[in-house]
């Protein structure tokens, strides 16, 4: 069974619709899910939600879309320092002002988990489990550089047993690992990557009985669309630059000191 895998849309409608136009260019895709935070960033939240639901995407919730959906006082974002704190207010303010009530219907309804069985589950076989952040809390970042022993702790948390595949996303930075077993899958982020790459990115995951491969796949899109409807929405100026760059220079990949 291949799944497409896609997360942190971040309300930009060019990306998501370059993925889905990729996605559909592979007749041995069987689904697609969508890992989260659909909305925030950039300015189409209300196309994002409305594609999304005309494709019939099944998915979680992302900590942004609970926190749209419930009104609450700030995204939960993790900032950096000063100026990331307070372009992220900056955003979850113009968000939640410009989310429709239909759209915020749709995100609130969102599960917090999903688990699939590609086999079926009338017999013994993986089960592929989809959530934002982690099985317990979708604001916690789980990085490359986490430890084995991290990954499993979550792991456990999900009651996941060797074979099974725990995929995630929130950091907006694609990778794969495989610990006693279990397959860790972060899949990268459509609308707002992080690792230096602008392109929208997403993730094919086989699932079968001889096991589980996972492709990062990279996809260019409008980037100039996008920006332009940032800067048209008053959005802050680094926000495209943001977009420009990938998010900037990749993170370092050393385990050394992950807890």
């Amino acid at each position: 069974m291949r799944y497409a895998l896609i997360s942190d849309i971040h309300a930009n409608l060019p990306a998501l619709d370059a993925v889905l136009a990729d996605i559909d260019r592979r007749a041995d895709t069987a689904a697609t899910y969508h890992l989260g935070d659909l909305v925030g960033y950039s300015s189409e939240p209300n196309g994002v939600v409305a594609r999304i639901g005309e494709r019939a995407i099944a998915g979680v919730a992302g900590n942004y879309d609970s926190t749209v959906a419930t009104g609450y006082k700030h995204c939960g974002c993790r900032s950096e320092n000063p100026r990331q704190e307070e372009l992220a207010h900056v955003s979850f303010a113009w968000t939640l002002a410009h989310t429709s009530a239909d759209a915020k219907r749709a995100l609130e309804v969102l599960p917090f988990r999903l688990d699939l069985k590609p086999l079926g589950g009338h017999v013994a076989g993986p089960t592929v489990t989809l959530v934002h952040a982690t099985p317990n809390n979708n604001l916690v970042y789980v990085t490359a550089d986490r430890s084995d022993d991290f990954l499993r702790k979550l792991a456990a948390q999900a009651r996941l047993a060797p074979g099974d595949v725990l995929c995630f996303g929130h950091t907006h930075r694609p990778w794969h690992r495989c610990v006693d077993g279990v397959h860790f899958v972060n899949t990268g982020g459509v609308g707002r990557p992080k690792d230096g790459d602008w392109r929208a990115g997403y993730i094919l995951l086989d699932v079968g009985e001889a096991g589980v491969t996972v492709e990062v796949a990279r996809v260019p899109y409008d980037l100039e669309a996008t920006i332009a409807g940032v800067r048209a929405a008053g959005l802050p100026e680094d926000f495209a630059e943001f977009l420009r760059s990938g998010g900037g220079a990749p993170a370092t990949a050393s385990r050394a000191g992950a807890q």
